[in-house]
């Protein structure tokens, strides 16, 4: 089977035609492989996490960047926030049933990825 033959039988397979403009997988599929929504996944699949634990463990996200990618993963239904009613504010997020597979996912992914990663960078340099 070619690369194309192949590639062509995964797309078949898939519910939803997500090269389609109007899928809506789309959206949620750009929350999810969103610089800051991987490493909010990633950084979750460890347990439960305050919004400052989890821009201390993302480097580089910005509060407003961490706020924006909680709000669209939640809104997705892969996190469960939860509000404590203290002062000062206590919010914990955590992922739901639903998010600790897509994590799982994105787990294999990154792991392939940083196994990759020499030959990733080979081709960088050879290009």
């Amino acid at each position: 089977m070619t690369p194309e033959t192949k590639a062509q039988t995964l797309l078949n397979r898939l519910p939803a035609n997500v090269l389609a403009a109007e899928c809506p997988s789309r959206q949620v599929l750009s929350h999810l492989s969103s610089r800051w929504g991987t490493l909010v996944m990633l950084a979750l699949l460890t347990g439960t996490h305050r919004f400052s634990d989890l821009r201390r463990r993302i480097g580089g996200v910005s509060e407003r960047m961490l706020a924006q990618t909680l709000q669209q993963l939640e809104a997705d239904g892969f996190l469960l926030r939860i509000a404590h009613p203290v002062v000062p504010p206590h919010v914990e997020y955590s992922l739901t049933p639903l998010g600790q597979e897509a994590a799982e996912h994105i787990a294999a992914l990154t792991h392939w990825i940083e196994t990759a990663l020499p030959r990733i960078l080979g081709a960088r340099q050879a290009a």
